[in-house]
């Protein structure tokens, strides 16, 4: 059954229209409260709540807290912290859930909802079909009630620091390190600054001003400039930058150069094997991983394994291989044995541990070299499968047919926006560039908007 209302991070869109109405949003609260009662074993499940910087999301935590409240739930508070901090607290509090009202690295403009399990994961598929159900048949009859006003609890943020305090890596000393920070005017503008300073780090914070308009705004991990000029001027050690939701984390070296989650995978892979807890000698990336770091795993006697694109994929496929590494190129990275989510927050902490035990980050990345690759997104009018487009399917083909060992080829749709994601890596940029501008044009003129 495909879904109407989740895409592959929760709810998304504008709000104050379908499916962030106050209807929808109210029936989505009842929805997963009526859940919680069925299935929970507690007559009353208590759900915890935080969300990001955006000037919407208190009106819709309270429009959730209302329905939630209504099916016969409590609901708890943590106000700003990201998406990451709720998972954990969900887990190491025994919630019955979480929710997160964010759009992670989307424009203010946007908005949405995530649902965390009890285990502090994602929703199954299954499970979000089944809420849909009651959700569109709540939201007939709801949206004309007050919101739900729940006062955030101020030590839920300091446990979920104590708990990331705990996985600074044996010997690293992160107070002989100057780190930069680019908090994306989001979720953790004052989480970050504030665990790197409890460690001792000297900390420069940048975009950390959040007015409820500007997360994601030309800053964070989509924008870096500003990160690897600060990084530049200060003579920092490594620059982190966030997104909204702080669940993915991009890192600048001392020399300027831009290290993303692929590059992040090799470092951290390097480092698990040479110190044995690496499991399964695999590392889980995605269909997007560069060949780079397929290549660049092989030469360590590590394998990479692929899933689909969505960090809950990348879970489910670590769990089914027990490996205990695996990411995403923009910078999910899940570090299994300390966290079942990709946490920004985490990953910078242990990139910072590594370069404190072992230099700097251009000298762990030396031995990665990153083939050319080129990403285009091409606005769409719908969705239909690629293979029911000819002349898509066609030049897919004859993509795929040209680089044979040489590169790859992935088109998909995005599971949040109205677009097609065009990815063509080869030895060669000629090849990129040449494949690139087919496949994007051939969609344009199958299903452009």
């Amino acid at each position: 059954m495909s879904k109407q209302l989740f895409g592959t991070d929760g709810i998304r869109g504008v709000p104050g229209q379908y499916p962030l109405d106050d209807a929808t949003l109210e029936a989505v609260g009842w929805a997963l409260g009526a859940l919680l009662r069925a299935d929970g074993g507690h007559a009353r499940p208590r759900v915890l709540l935080g969300m990001d910087t955006r000037e919407s999301s208190v009106h819709l935590a309270g429009r959730m807290a209302r329905g939630i409240t209504d099916a016969g739930a409590e609901v708890a508070s943590a106000g700003i912290i990201s998406t990451p901090g709720v998972a954990c607290l969900v887990r190491e509090n025994r919630f019955s859930a979480g929710v997160v009202i964010s759009a992670s690295h989307n424009p203010y403009t946007d908005n949405g909802v995530k649902l965390i399990s009890p285990q502090g994961t994602k929703f199954t598929d299954a499970v979000e079909a089944a809420l849909e159900k009651d959700i569109l048949r709540r939201r007939q009859t709801a949206g004309r009630a007050t919101d739900a006003v729940v006062p955030a609890d101020a030590a839920l943020d300091a446990q979920y620091l104590d708990y990331l305090r705990r996985f600074v890596l044996p010997g690293a000393r992160l107070d002989s390190l100057q780190l930069a920070l680019d908090c994306a005017n989001g979720a953790v503008s004052e989480l970050g600054p504030a665990l790197f300073r409890s460690l001792g780090a000297r900390v420069t914070a940048i975009h950390d001003r959040p007015n409820g308009k500007n997360i994601n705004d030309h800053c964070g991990s989509l924008h870096p400039e500003d990160l690897r000029r600060t990084v530049l001027q200060t003579g920092a050690d490594l620059g982190a930058a966030f997104d909204g939701d702080a669940d993915r984390a991009l890192f600048v070296s001392h020399s300027g150069q831009l290290v993303d989650g692929d590059a992040v995978l090799f470092v951290a892979a390097r480092y698990m094997k040479a110190t044995g807890t690496l499991r399964a000698g695999t590392v889980v990336g995605t269909t997007m991983s560069n060949l780079g770091l397929e290549r660049a795993l092989e030469a360590e006697g590590i394998s990479l394994a692929r899933a689909q694109v969505g960090d809950r994929y990348v879970f489910e496929e670590m769990q089914r291989l027990g490996a205990n590494l695996g990411g995403e190129q923009s910078g999910h990275v899940i570090f299994l044995d300390d966290s079942i989510t990709g946490d920004g927050l985490l990953t910078a902490l242990i990139v910072s541990s590594i370069i404190s035990l072992h230099g700097p980050l251009d000298s762990l990345t030396r031995d990665f070299k990153v083939y050319p690759q080129k990403i285009v997104n091409v606005r769409v009018s719908s969705k239909p499968p690629l293979d029911s487009l000819p002349e898509v399917h066609q030049a897919i083909a004859n993509a795929t047919s040209s680089l044979s060992s040489k590169g790859r080829v992935v088109v998909r749709y995005s599971g949040t926006e109205k677009l097609a994601r065009v990815m063509v890596e080869a030895e060669r940029n000629e090849d990129v560039e040449r494949w690139t501008q087919t496949l994007a044009t051939a969609l344009r003129t199958s299903i452009g908007e």
